[in-house]
This record gives structure tokens, C-alpha cells and sequence, in this order.
């Protein structure tokens, strides 16, 4: 089994594409993800302390956020990158320099008018795909048994 980690924008059905695509072709993967839930996302650290800014609430969620993302990275085969046209995905960016340093390889997901902007992310990128459809292509190719 290969444990695929997705990482990125969270506003489209990118994950779901991907997942039940797998799954009707029966490849053997597994797959993990960040809080994809926007509002728990920032909330992760509210209980833990009031803050009095802003900064300090996301700082705090972030590191609460991390534990899992930094395990659920470090147990992963490859990862899969989605960068979204409508936000700045910066939290993917960070994923993809993480996956880099760790030696994990990871997959860019974004259009084509973004390959500028993201060409250091894409340059210790393992492939760079335009769409599902690719991702699927190349998840077949790379679990073929």
C-alpha cells in the first residue's frame, strides 16, 4: 500500500476526484490530509489559551495543526500538492519544502498560468500535473505491482 499524503487548497473536490478515482481503479493506496476544515483548521488551538491578537490564535493553531501534518507527511509515500487559482495556498508551499527536505516525493497539482510563481516548488517537484486526470495517470503508472 501506498500512503499518499494531499496537501493544498481546500475550496474544490480535488481530494474527492482523486480518492474515488483510486479507489474505482482498485489501486493500493491509502490517503491522509490535513484539517480540510477551514473554521476547525483555525480553531485547532483555541482551547488551549485566550489570545489577545489575532497573530497569536493562528500561531497557536498552526502548531497544533502541525503534529499532524508533520506525522502524517513523514509516513507518506509520495504527496500530492494542490495549488488553487483563487487563494495563495501558502500552508502548500511550506508542505512542499517539508516534503523536500524530508526526501519524500511529491506531485505539484495547479493550472498552467501559475507554473511561474511556483517554478522553485516545481523544480524539487517529481512531475507537475494540470489536472486529476494526470495525477490519476501517473498514481497507475508509479503503483503498478
Amino acid at each position: 500500500m501506498w500512503n499518499i499524503y494531499l496537501s493544498g487548497e481546500i475550496h474544490t473536490d480535488w481530494r474527492e476526484q482523486i480518492i474515488s478515482r483510486c479507489e474505482a481503479l482498485k489501486l493500493p493506496v491509502n490517503f491522509s490530509s490535513a484539517i480540510t476544515n477551514h473554521a476547525a483548521s483555525d480553531a485547532a488551538g483555541d482551547h488551549l489559551a485566550d489570545t489577545a491578537t489575532s497573530f497569536w490564535r493562528d500561531n497557536q493553531s498552526a502548531k497544533v495543526n502541525a503534529i499532524r501534518t508533520k506525522n502524517l507527511i513523514a509516513q507518506a509515500d509520495i504527496a500530492i500538492i494542490r495549488f488553487g487559482d483563487q487563494y495563495k495556498q501558502w500552508n502548500a508551499a511550506f508542505d512542499a519544502g517539508y516534503c523536500a527536505a524530508m526526501g519524500i516525493p511529491f506531485i505539484t497539482l495547479h493550472s498552467e498560468d501559475i507554473v511561474h510563481p511556483l517554478k522553485e516548488v516545481n523544480a524539487a517537484a517529481m512531475a507537475w500535473a494540470a489536472d486529476v486526470d494526470q495525477i490519476i495517470t501517473t498514481l497507475t503508472h508509479v503503483t503498478q505491482q
